[in-house]
């Protein structure tokens, strides 16, 4: 019998122990065999859902201790910023290593821990990029916080934050900010300037379901690079000079605002933004009131209303997107647009395949500047959808429609083992679900 730490006190668990679980989590992270979790039988109770959570978390906070690969170095008032790096895959990125500020500002973190800020730099020389990030970050009000202000690991034409070998180190620093139970899981944001701008606002849409919002300066990427409709729960704020033509920066902005606008007007709930093009200002504007902005969101990590445009970045799909794991997608090349409702243990969802057309190019960069954005409905995918008891009431019976079609009715059961696969596709302390429902369509 495993023994877990719940409220102070050390409680016995049934079913599987907790070594058979760290195992289970280390091979997982570590990308080894499919394996299943957890035998069928280990049921939870809802009654004992903190209690199993618990027990959960700490084997994955323990796997990962045991895992040979880098760390946050720890922060303190005597010592608020540390300088590291972090060795990037060679499959990915021969020779590349991301060198990194860790910063700390105030004496102590704010009720429910460290929020953290990600600050990407621009394209110029990247060692003064990079140091002007630091300046900046200790610049900005919005302590007390935590930063991460990365130094690009190499440069050169069409180089990028969001290209694969970066977002394998989103990936790690997204779990191990999570991993950190003195940083605030709900309070994580990412902004940038100028090409710290764009990558901003790719990561923006690509990784929504972590942010409590997101900030990119000086940039303005085409839609079709960072559909806006990811970021119905998050804050988005995009500053741009009015006067900054360059890469039509000013029109794509302008174009995002619309975007925008026309979405908060469909879904009244979400789609919070602040766009402006700043007057008389061309590529260097204001940075300091992003933040400020910034910090007053906080992650809904269970929002029963979400869009997902599942596109590809760099040629890497993300699995899943809050609540929703993606089992085989409907059609590998196109995108597919998931958009999920939930009401009275109702669950409604709607995919679709994205088809994309292209109605003004610019003449000089070939920058596709506006698309014609149809759908269709998709067929011959499957998904999983986690559930918890933010989501649905888990007493009772679930009903879940696909396309109009009811694909499901009856009462989920509560399990380990989708806690536990739930953790692994997430790295999330705030989405450990209990229940889960299979579908195909």
């Amino acid at each position: 019998m495993a023994l877990c730490l719940l409220g102070g006190v050390f409680v016995p668990v049934q079913g599987q122990t907790s070594g058979e679980m760290v195992d289970y989590f280390v091979q997982q992270i570590e990308g080894g065999q499919q394996v299943a979790p957890v035998q069928q039988s280990d049921k939870v109770k809802i009654s004992r859902l903190a209690q199993r959570r618990s027990e959960v978390w700490n084997a994955w906070q323990e796997a990962n201790r045991l895992l040979d690969e880098p760390v946050l170095p720890a922060l303190s008032v005597q010592k608020p910023v540390v300088a590291d790096s972090i060795l990037l895959p060679d499959t990915l990125e021969p020779s590349a290593v991301m060198n990194y500020y860790w910063v700390q500002k105030g004496d102590a973190a704010s009720d429910g821990g460290w929020p953290v800020f990600i600050y990407l730099h621009g394209s110029g020389p990247r060692d003064r990029e990079w140091s002007t990030g630091l300046k900046l970050a200790q610049q900005f009000d919005d302590a007390p916080s935590r930063y991460f202000v990365p130094r690009i690991p190499n440069e050169g034409a069409y180089y990028r934050w969001w290209q694969r070998s970066k977002q394998w180190t989103w990936n790690w620093l997204l779990r191990r900010l999570m991993l950190d139970d003195s940083v605030n899981a709900r309070r994580l944001y990412v902004f940038g300037i100028s090409e710290g701008g764009y990558g901003s606002q790719r990561l923006a849409s690509f990784y929504a379901d972590y942010w409590a919002a997101a900030g990119p300066m000086a940039g303005g990427e085409p839609l079709k690079n960072a559909p806006a409709e990811n970021c119905r729960n998050i804050g988005f704020s995009l500053l741009t000079g009015a006067d900054d033509t360059g890469f039509y920066r000013n029109q794509l902005s302008r174009l995002v605002s619309d975007a925008f606008d026309s979405l908060q007007t469909v879904f009244t709930d979400g789609f919070k933004h602040r766009i402006e093009l700043i007057p008389g200002r061309g590529h260097h504007i204001d940075y300091r009131p992003t933040t400020p902005w910034l910090k007053t969101f906080s992650r809904n990590p269970w929002p029963r209303h979400f869009l997902w445009e599942d596109f590809e970045m760099d040629g890497w799909h993300r699995n899943g997107f809050y609540n929703l794991a993606v089992e085989k997608r409907p059609c590998d090349s196109l995108r597919t647009r998931y958009r999920m409702d939930i009401a009275d243990n109702r669950i409604e969802l709607s995919v679709d395949n994205v088809h994309y057309q292209t109605v003004e190019r610019d003449s000089v960069w070939g920058i596709e500047l506006r698309f014609a954005k149809t759908y269709t409905p998709a067929t011959g995918g499957a998904l999983t959808l986690f559930l918890n008891e933010h989501l649905v009431d888990l007493s009772k019976p679930v009903t879940v429609v696909v396309n109009g079609k009811e694909v499901f009715r009856g009462k989920v059961t509560c399990r380990v083992g989708s806690m536990m696969r739930s953790l692994c596709l997430f790295y999330d302390r705030e989405r450990i679900f209990p229940a889960e429902v299979e579908v195909r369509y």
